[in-house]
């Protein structure tokens, strides 16, 4: 048996990276895919321009120590990247006794499929991600 998640698609926010009190570094990203809108007949639908309706889904990614910092050196809202991890279930009650639910893609890989901003803008620029490569 296996939880294996693979997504690809746009971020929504610059990352948010935040240290626990046992310095892990943790950094959140929100990413949007599309999917085609079907209408009620389960056939694709179209927008009055004749183009096809998407719809978009947010996830919840968190990703630990190393990984999470070069996310949040590099990734930028809007990149198209790729994240490989797994699924992860949480339950909590919340101050007012209310029991909550949450679920995230806790992430082993994250590979930019774009680039972020350029460097003129406070984006990384290709050279300070290759000096940042382990090879």
């Amino acid at each position: 048996m296996t939880n294996a998640v693979l997504l690809v698609g746009n971020l929504g926010t610059d990352p948010e990276t935040r240290t626990t009190r046992g310095d892990t570094r943790v950094t959140s990203l929100s990413l949007g895919t599309s999917r085609p809108k079907r209408d009620s007949e389960g056939k694709t639908f179209k927008d009055a321009n004749g183009f096809t309706a998407k719809e978009t889904e947010w996830h919840r990614i968190t990703c630990f120590n190393g990984l999470g910092k070069t996310v949040s050196q590099f990734a930028t809202k809007g990149m198209l990247v790729s994240v490989r991890g797994r699924i992860h279930y949480s339950k909590w009650t919340d101050k007012e006794g209310v029991e909550r639910y949450g679920c995230e893609i806790i992430a082993d890989d994250v590979q930019f499929l774009s680039r972020g901003k350029p460097a003129a803008e406070g984006g990384a620029s290709q050279s300070d991600i290759d000096d940042d490569l382990p090879f």
